[in-house]
């Protein structure tokens, strides 16, 4: 039986590995205002062998490119999330403002919904994935944005189904709910499920069960809830325990998990 293991680093971050492949999903920036660092510990940048990428907020692409500078791993993503100029992939800069720099990135493979890329051992699909829009309490009002082509929230958001050693996994990033997910039936499924009220930017829990049902996994991990935004310790809350019940009562399994927690698969 192959080795294989995932982890998860809270938003929507995670690494899955065996022997000789490492995936980093999402190696962003921790938006706790005490604890302002890299999701994915800089221990494990080196060793990375791909990096994807589901669209550019500051917790999914703040460190990526550090991340690909210290592993030189392929890195794929959305194609909405790069542009070519004079020959070079350019990537939106993962710390700039708004869409007025552009970086670049050494083996970059932006995709579009449906494109596939075998890289080694490991096969990328491109999934839909659409980010809803966003708004955030700062201080005494509201930050509000609608995705688009002209905002830099939700930008080049996409899923992706990974083909890995017999095992196929989902990771749907910040996404509200597509009837064009049914069927994928992958061993795993990562999927958010903190869209509850103003947080309209991804599923809620309810919507994530139904996604859950169309898709039909053997394996669910829940994410981006319950995480911290700088001053706020709560951002998009939800009751995994809840959500973990309705899932097993489909006859599917679903993991629960914290900063570090592995699963093997």
């Amino acid at each position: 039986m192959v080795y294989m293991k995932i982890r998860h680093f809270l938003y929507n971050s995670f690494l899955i590995e065996n022997d000789k492949t490492k995936i980093a999903i999402d190696p962003g920036q921790n938006l706790d205002i005490h604890s302002l660092r890299s999701l994915i510990p800089k221990s494990e940048w080196a060793s990375i062998t791909h990096i994807l990428i589901t669209h550019g907020d500051p917790d999914h692409h703040w460190q990526s490119d550090r991340v690909a500078e210290a592993s030189n791993a392929a890195v794929v993503c959305g194609n909405g999330l790069a542009r070519v100029e004079g020959g070079e992939t350019l990537l939106v800069d993962p710390r700039g403002r708004g869409l007025t720099s552009w970086v670049p990135f050494k083996n970059a493979y932006p995709l579009a919904v449906g494109e596939t890329v075998v890289l080694g051992d490991v096969t990328i699909e491109a999934v839909k994935s659409v980010h809803g829009p966003i708004s955030v309490p700062i201080l005494w009002f509201r930050i509000r944005r609608q995705p688009g082509p002209a905002e830099r929230t939700g930008i080049g958001s996409m899923g992706f189904k990974i083909a890995l050693d017999g095992k196929t996994i989902v990771n749907l990033g910040d996404s509200i709910f597509q009837p064009e997910w049914e069927g994928l039936k992958p061993d795993v499924l990562m999927l958010p499920i903190g869209g509850l009220g103003n947080n309209t930017w991804t599923m809620d829990s309810s919507e994530a069960l139904e996604a859950v049902k169309i898709i039909s996994p053997k394996t669910v991990i829940p994410c981006h809830y319950n995480v911290p935004f700088f001053w706020i310790k709560n951002l998009a809350p939800a009751d995994d325990q809840l959500f973990k019940r309705d899932v097993e009562q489909l006859g599917i399994r679903c993991s629960i998990m914290r900063y570090g927690d592995e699963i093997e698969i």
